[in-house]
């Protein structure tokens, strides 16, 4: 089965964008591919075509790739609700929320999950591209091992291994991760790919040659620094960006368990738009839009919240007559009760909410994952979007208007009478440019309408710049001897 499995040394070393620019250039060359992720540990996620969930970079894999994701493409997700608790979603679905324990002792069945996936791609399409997931060298990981070696061992694919020279200490990257794999392992990985790399090749060129002689592997490619680069990381958030002094500022309150926060890459594109995420344990920064994004774990959070003594900075910001959003997690929290029954998200069995809304959310076991379209009931700007969410709330006010009509013939969200308020479930609310629009006309910004970005013209933009600088950097007679013709 023509399989390539991308590892990395590091997290964040750049496998997922690497395997998505390695992904378009097969597109580019008439080349069927697909991408795929054995194991993800992510808390920003997509829904598929066929109604599933799936780890965002997979989904930026498969645009890459010219596809609609599926879940097949990252038949394991792992959600963390807590440092030792995640909920576990199998080709698509939530199966519950288990600890590293049990889910240690679950892993031969989200095994068989990942090679039905991998064998279903792989008799579809031409090449099928592997993400792993942190690094091969975890030796305390290696028992039952599905994210990197487990899974190269028994696909009998080959793997290139990427590092980060931005960090420093490539070479040792290299060869250390090399010295943690067994012999079989170390025989697997048929190439290196440096990642990142700032200056004149020329002075970096004895280092490869000695990587070479070291391990008698070749160096495949020596990846530039691209400044800018425009493609959201797999999960971690995002450094502010912020404007000049002075403009329209938006804040974002960053939460523990904050998930899906890629929902905010378009307003953090808006030029003259101060858009930062907020440092835990400080004071919530003065704004004139302040958001409360979706979380794993919305009842923790928001205690979490009222430790940091961000509510009354919230009631404050709404005193000065400043904006609120509330997203997935972040909408629930501004209703009057949060209820779990059934100890879904913990054994909190309901929570007070920031009562904003006159909304009860009772938290159920049945995930709701749809993509949907529709427009904005005051004004008609269309949107798309998609939920992700457990639970359903209930509005007991005709006073609070629903923010969106969806063309399933269901409406979501609400706005407060005053305007000041508005909440919704839906994420990628922010991609298109007209629904865009609307909004920041809503928050108060002033600006032009017409320069606001399209999210999928950026990333396709953004993917193929990667792309190119990939193209340039691989010595492509060298990836023929080490498993891509």
């Amino acid at each position: 089965m023509p399989t390539l499995m991308i590892q990395g040394c590091t997290s964040d070393a750049g496998k997922s964008t690497l395997t998505a620019a390695l992904c378009r250039l097969l597109y580019r060359r008439g080349i069927s591919v697909a991408p795929f992720k054995p194991q993800n540990m992510a808390l920003n996620s997509a829904v598929t075509a066929d109604g599933g969930e799936i780890g965002r970079a997979q989904a930026v894999q498969a645009f890459a790739c010219g596809l609609a994701p599926h879940t097949d493409m990252n038949p394991v997700l792992l959600k963390p609700s807590s440092d030792c608790r995640a909920q576990v979603i199998i080709q698509g679905k939530s199966i519950g929320n288990l600890d590293a324990v049990d889910y240690h002792a679950y892993k031969k069945t989200a095994r068989a999950a990942v090679f039905e996936s991998w064998q279903r791609l792989a008799s579809q399409y031409e090449w099928v591209l592997v993400e792993g997931a942190g690094s091969p060298a975890e030796v305390n990981l290696r028992a039952g091992d599905i994210a990197n070696m487990g899974f190269a061992e028994e696909a009998d694919c080959p793997v290139w291994l990427v590092a980060d020279i931005d960090r420093g200490g490539v070479f040792a990257h290299f060869v250390g991760t090399l010295a943690c794999l067994s012999e079989s392992e170390q025989a697997r990985i048929k190439g290196f790919i440096i990642n990142r790399f700032r200056g004149d090749i020329a002075l970096l060129q004895p280092g490869c040659d000695w990587l070479e002689a070291k391990t008698g592997k070749p160096v495949l490619a020596v990846v530039p620094y691209l400044h800018g680069l425009d493609i959201a990381a797999e999960d971690a958030v995002p450094r502010n960006a912020s404007g000049k002094e002075g403009d329209f500022t938006i804040v974002i309150a960053t939460l523990p368990h904050i998930s899906n926060h890629t929902d905010f890459d378009p307003l953090r594109r808006i030029a003259g738009v101060n858009c930062q995420f907020a440092n835990p344990h400080q004071p919530l920064p003065k704004c004139d839009l302040l958001i409360l994004p979706g979380t794993k774990n919305t009842q923790g959070d928001l205690a979490w919240l009222r430790q940091q003594g961000w509510d009354v900075q919230i009631a404050q910001h709404l005193r000065y007559g400043g904006k609120l959003l509330g997203v997935c997690g972040g909408y629930q929290m501004l209703g009057e009760e949060i209820i779990d029954n059934q100890g879904i998200e913990s054994q909190q069995l309901s929570s007070k909410g920031l009562a904003y809304i006159p909304m009860v959310t009772n938290l159920e076991p049945e995930k709701q994952l749809r993509n949907v379209v529709g427009h904005f009931v005051s004004g008609g700007a269309p949107v798309a979007g998609y939920e992700i969410h457990l639970g359903q709330s209930e509005i007991h006010s005709a006073e609070f208007a629903p923010l969106l009509q969806l063309d399933d013939g269901r409406c979501d969200g609400v706005v407060s009478p005053d305007g000041q308020i508005i909440g919704t479930y839906l994420h990628g609310l922010f991609d298109q440019p007209e629904a865009l629009a609307h909004f920041m006309q809503w928050a108060g910004w002033q600006g032009a309408s017409a320069s606001l970005p399209d999210a999928d013209v950026i990333l396709n933009r953004e993917i193929d710049r990667l792309s190119d600088a990939l193209d340039a950097a691989i010595d492509w007679q060298k990836t023929a001897t080490a498993g891509l013709i």
